[in-house]
């Protein structure tokens, strides 16, 4: 068993974001005005349900706004809806 096969453990950031995750985080950040996130990686953790971390570009929706880094986590219950846990700069 390889360590990111324990239960709760994380597996590695890959950068080929299923197209499920990509309409996970587009769901999560809909109605978000101002900023652009932009997924570049993600990792996953069974849980009860599942959580998600994605590396991301940020950038303000204004003239000259610089890039940043972040870090999203989005949990997806079993039952219900996926939401934003936290958002951390890098």
């Amino acid at each position: 068993m390889e360590k990111n096969d324990l239960a709760g453990g994380w597996t590695p950031y890959k950068t080929e974001i299923s197209i499920k995750e990509k309409e996970l985080f587009k769901t999560v950040f809909k109605g978000i005005l101002g900023v652009d996130y932009k997924p570049l990686a993600v990792a996953t953790q069974v849980v009860a349900g599942i959580n998600y971390r994605f590396f991301c570009n940020v950038k303000g929706v204004y003239p000259h706004a610089a890039n940043e880094g972040a870090i999203v986590q989005i949990y997806e219950p079993l039952d219900g809806h996926a939401h934003i846990t936290s958002i951390h700069k890098v």
